[in-house]
């Protein structure tokens, strides 16, 4: 038995946004917002349903998943395998897109609904240790939770470590799924949530038409493109670090060479913990160098 690898976008979009299927997304999140009794959401509206994109060279959709509950509450779920320049402002930009576009100008602004984003990151995103985190707007002080319409959750795969013998809840039940079914032979034991045992079954890719198959494949081919560019601008930053700290052939020179580095990955969008490792400078400086760049 072969699965697919979840991360990758076509197979990401294939089993959760099946409007045939939408118990996988249901499921998923109850799981990630851990709802329960009578606030379990209990149906979906899948609002942009997988289809294979028509031009190869282009993504399906800007945004992976989009549904919104029978609450009206909106969701947007996103795969994201690499880091890239401006993130956060994207997320928030998406989200307030969202919610405006909930109403028309001159409607009652108590037609809005809660806009909930679940961000899957191939990578460590936040300074939270924890592989699930929540994000609100809450008072300083208080902690008051008085702006309550958008909600930020992230699930930073790296982070998590954990064997199939150590999975405990249904949450850890589904990022063990995304993370490692690509590297799975069998389903795995005590799995009883209907909506994992679904996705399990719809990431088995010899289940998948041949058009399918060959989009998962492209799809994979366009991730590792992004890598090895990550690798290019990785390299060319070291060279050009060090060219121009020989240039200078003294320490601040060095150190201004090092500064480049960074800048030089900073601008490629390489993931801030590489360039902590490749240049020293600790994440507090790459972000002022980001900000003043």
């Amino acid at each position: 038995m072969k699965f697919a690898d979840v991360k990758n976008d076509i197979a990401f979009r294939k089993i959760f946004g099946d409007e045939n299927k939408k118990i996988i997304l249901i499921s998923f999140l109850n799981a990630v917002l851990k709802l329960d009794g009578e606030r379990r959401i209990a149906n979906v509206f899948i609002q942009n349903p997988f289809q294979l994109p028509i031009i190869q060279s282009l993504k399906a959709t800007i945004i992976d998943i989009k549904a919104i509950d029978e609450r009206g509450n909106e969701y947007i779920i996103e795969m994201q395998v690499a880091n890239v320049d401006g993130l956060e402002k994207r997320l928030q930009y998406y989200l307030a897109k969202g919610y405006t576009s909930q109403i028309e100008i001159g409607e009652d602004f108590s037609k809005l609904h809660p806009i909930i984003f679940i961000g899957i990151f191939d990578f460590k995103f936040s300074h939270n240790p924890n592989y699930l985190s929540k994000h609100l707007t809450k008072d300083t002080e208080t902690g008051e939770n008085l702006f309550k319409e958008f909600e930020f959750n992230l699930i930073e795969l790296p982070k998590f470590t954990k064997k199939e013998t150590e999975l405990v809840s249904i949450i850890d039940k589904w990022v063990y799924f995304i993370k490692n079914a690509d590297n799975l032979e069998v389903l795995p034991d005590d799995i009883e949530d209907e909506g994992l045992k679904a996705a399990y079954q719809s990431a088995q890719i010899h289940t998948w038409n041949k058009k399918e198959l060959e989009e998962y494949e492209y799809a994979a081919m366009r991730e590792w493109d992004v890598i090895n560019r990550e690798k290019f601008a990785l390299r060319e930053g070291i060279k050009e670090g060090i060219k121009e700290g020989m240039k200078e052939g003294m320490k601040e020179g060095m150190k201004e060479g090092v500064k480049e580095v960074a800048l030089n990955l900073l601008s490629e969008g390489v993931d801030f913990e590489i360039i902590e490792k490749v240049t020293g400078f600790s994440i507090q400086e790459l972000e002022s160098l980001k900000s003043n760049k």
